[in-house]
């Protein structure tokens, strides 16, 4: 069993449900993070596109793990992405605790075609070695189930090259 914290914001129920997959496939512990704001429907929709765009970060309630941040071996963050931009939720965990993540993945979800990789940078921006792995994903497109199980195989082979 590796050291894997998976820690994710999710809106819409998309980004946990690829989490709890990606969380149960590793045998890892999952976290799941929220501000406490009602994001339900279309104002919350609104609500948060705006936050993304405006690059607002609401501080995140607290939330705990089984160990220091710093002493997994992987902690794989997962986000939907507003607006072009990962999640003011994940974006404000970031800034408050990337300092302390060593090694890091992403698992991004989005809505649309555009795989928005430039979202992987700006998270990148808050963690001192950037990311060893990421995944974009679009729930239910045709090519979910592949990428997905393609970012699982990264992983696996990022875990076994650390343990070499």
């Amino acid at each position: 069993m590796h050291d894997i914290l998976c820690v994710y914001y999710s809106r819409s129920g998309n980004t946990r449900q690829v989490m709890e997959d990606v969380a149960r496939e590793l045998n890892a512990e999952l976290l799941e993070i929220t501000d406490g704001v009602d994001r339900s429907g279309w104002k919350g929709w609104l609500r948060s596109g705006l936050d993304a765009m405006r690059k607002n970060c609401p501080k995140a309630l607290p939330a705990e793990t089984e160990r220091k941040l710093e002493n997994y071996e992987l902690v794989i963050l997962g986000t939907p992405v507003w607006a072009g931009r990962c999640s003011s939720i994940m974006r404000s965990f970031l800034k408050e605790n990337g300092a302390k993540l060593n090694r890091v993945g992403y698992v991004i979800t989005r809505g649309g075609e555009d795989r928005v990789e430039e979202v992987y940078e700006q998270m990148d921006a808050y963690v001192p070695n950037g990311h060893q792995v990421a995944g974009s994903l679009q729930v239910d497109s045709v090519g979910h189930a592949f990428w997905q199980e393609e970012f699982l195989r990264q992983v696996r082979e990022y875990l076994s090259s650390i343990e070499e």
